[in-house]
């Protein structure tokens, strides 16, 4: 089974494709200047896009791996999650908190979904 790698960078590709399962690199805000809430909600944008290059979709979502530098703003962060997916897309998920995610960037989250 071959492996299609999508949307290369010089350091890595947002997306590794083996089969129908999809491997998301981290993805973070484009904008670091907002809040907790304002970084996850443009981060899950650019995840809808970077889904869709590939064929999927937040529907699709089997796992998430969330890295935040703050744990006490991760009300915030859990507020953008669940107005982006309904209860029934809900992935299993893992939050780790990380001491420096780049100038001013407060979370990256890494996916894997299917197509």
């Amino acid at each position: 089974m071959s492996i299609e790698r999508i949307g290369p960078s010089q350091i890595m590709h947002n997306v590794v494709v083996k089969g129908d399962t999809l491997y998301l690199g981290g993805i973070t805000a484009e904008d670091p200047a907002g809040d907790m809430y304002a970084q996850t909600k443009d981060l899950l944008k650019r995840a809808d896009e970077i889904l869709a290059s590939a064929g999927s979709n937040k529907h699709k979502l089997l796992s998430a791996t969330i890295f935040i530098t703050d744990f006490l703003q991760k009300p915030q962060m859990n507020k953008a999650w669940s107005e982006w997916l309904d209860t029934a897309d809900m992935p299993a998920r893992a939050t780790i908190g990380v001491a420096n995610l780049g100038t001013g960037l407060l979370i990256e989250i890494s996916f894997t979904a299917t197509r």
